[in-house]
């Protein structure tokens, strides 16, 4: 196939079909390599392609020169994309050009980057002068990452979402002290000048902001663009950094709508945007400073939400590594905010199951332990638990060993622990006989009248597991955390008598 391509381009025969059929086969890497094989180094007549009467042939040739990522082909793709009168291929080119290290061009892109973004623009070439506008943008933005804005506006009166677990936002919203907040279906919403306060709690997965003067915009991309340019968009963004525009933005869209109409959109509205805003607002794949987040509503349009990645968020920076059953962090805080009532000041705390660490950070974060324990089986869990708990200046004594060959020689206060359950390896089964040895065991290892939080996907062998165990445990507390998941937070008395 390879073979017979390349002969119908040395012939000149249907020259522009066979490139394109060229272009498919050779991104995968055996045809690819055919391919160069079958050229032997011989480039002579794919370069005399880039020069070729039509537009559409010298479209393909460059994408075909991209994906073989040659390196001599990058001189001759700069040379033909500054020749390029069809302004539909220039965008071509320099997608071929993104494969390519174009450290030595920064200069030559940056200065068609600013010509091509002063320049009036005729609506009929509006669409190709956008897409090569986010190309050459794309390529500068690899080559120069821009400074990021510094983030003061921790004073201004803004309306905020906080996510929070749907079946507990109550727990976040008591933390509120100033300010106005009420709960809503996804979370809490926010009205307050003091953001430090927000930033300090935990038990919310994301923060986003509400502009003042735009709460939905349509459906329709150029329509979208301009409410939320004059809505006041850019000057949100200014009176709550230091510095100057640009601000570089993504766009996030959560809609019903097909991938590619999706993707249609998402590009007319952030082209119209930086249009509308002189490139004041530019969007970018990589280096973007915050996230406009469209979320299609029962009434046809998008509510408007902001992310700012500009503010930092250090809550659970500690935890760089975690493993796939892993627990996130704002799960294990409001599981410990949950338990609090139960904790003990001064504690001895084990982890069976410890994983990467995040339940023990996450309890002594709210009441300082005396001593902690972590174990688990897995020695990744291990190393992984040892880097964020030396990130969180957290003193835990982590062993990479089985639970039920695990002992001490004094007994815990408390174990608080994110239960296994059937992901990965473990069966169904597996599971079962492991939280029967857990009841079985995990009394030997504590004071009497001690504790146990635990939080679980699998109820009923937590029931099963107090009633086999009824002279050692008694249950104190039950609290759904999530329906959709069934996963609950267990508060379990260990009784004088065992």
């Amino acid at each position: 196939m390879i073979n017979r391509l390349y002969n119908n381009i040395l012939k000149n025969q249907d020259v522009r079909k066979s490139l394109i059929e060229l272009r498919q086969l050779i991104k995968d890497g055996n045809n690819k390599r055919a391919f160069l094989y079958e050229i032997d180094g011989d480039f002579d007549t794919l370069e005399a392609l880039l020069v070729h009467e039509d537009a559409k042939v010298r479209k393909n040739i460059a994408l075909i020169m991209g994906e073989l990522k040659v390196e001599d082909f990058k001189p001759l793709l700069l040379q033909a994309y500054e020749n390029e009168e069809k302004l539909f291929v220039k965008s071509d080119y320099l997608s071929a050009l993104s494969h390519f290290d174009c450290s030595d061009l920064q200069e030559v892109l940056k200065k068609r980057l600013l010509s091509l973004s002063s320049e009036p623009v005729e609506e009929n070439n509006r669409k190709h002068i956008d897409e090569e506008l986010r190309l050459l943008t794309q390529l500068t933005l690899k080559l120069e990452e821009p400074d990021k804005h510094e983030f003061n506006g921790y004073n201004i009166l803004s309306d905020m979402i906080l996510l929070t677990n749907r079946d507990h936002q109550e727990v976040t919203l008591n933390q509120i002290e100033k300010g106005k907040a009420k709960a809503f279906g996804a979370g809490v919403m926010v009205r307050t000048n003091d953001l430090k306060e927000i930033l300090r709690m935990r038990t919310y997965s994301d923060l986003l902001f509400r502009l003042p003067e735009v709460g939905t915009v349509s459906m329709e991309p150029l329509e979208a663009a301009k409410s939320l340019y004059v809505g006041g968009l850019l000057d949100f963004l200014l009176t709550r950094h230091k510095g100057y525009p640009p601000f570089y933005f993504r766009i996030e869209v959560k809609s019903k709508m097909a991938l590619d109409k999706r993707s249609t959109f998402t590009k007319k509205l952030a082209s119209e945007l930086e249009r509308l805003s002189n490139r004041q607002l530019i969007n970018a794949t990589s280096s973007y400073e915050f996230e406009i987040r469209l979320i299609e509503n029962k009434e046809g349009q998008f509510n408007v939400l902001l992310k700012l990645f500009t503010i930092e968020d250090n809550r659970f920076s500690y935890r760089k590594k975690a493993l796939a059953v892993s627990i996130a962090p704002s799960t294990a805080a409001l599981v410990v905010e949950l338990a609090k009532p139960y904790l003990k000041e001064e504690a001895q705390v084990l982890d069976p199951f410890c994983g990467a660490g995040t339940m023990l950070i996450e309890r002594h974060t709210i009441k300082k332990a005396k001593v902690m324990y972590g174990v688990d089986i897995y020695g990744e869990a291990i190393d992984y638990a040892i880097e964020n708990a030396n990130r969180s200046n957290t003193d835990i004594y982590l062993i990479n060993r089985d639970f039920f060959d695990f002992s001490h020689k004094y007994l815990f206060d408390e174990i608080i622990t994110n239960m296994p359950t059937t992901i990965g390896r473990k069966t169904e089964g597996d599971i079962e006989e492991l939280y029967a040895r857990f009841f079985r065991k995990a009394h030997t290892l504590m004071e009497a009248n001690a504790r146990m939080i635990l939080y679980s996907r699998d109820k009923a062998l937590v029931d099963r597991g107090i009633a086999s165990n009824r002279l050692a445990y008694r249950l104190e507390k039950e609290v759904m955390i999530s329906y959709k998941e069934g996963s609950y937070v267990f508060i379990i008395g260990v009784n004088e008598e065992c």
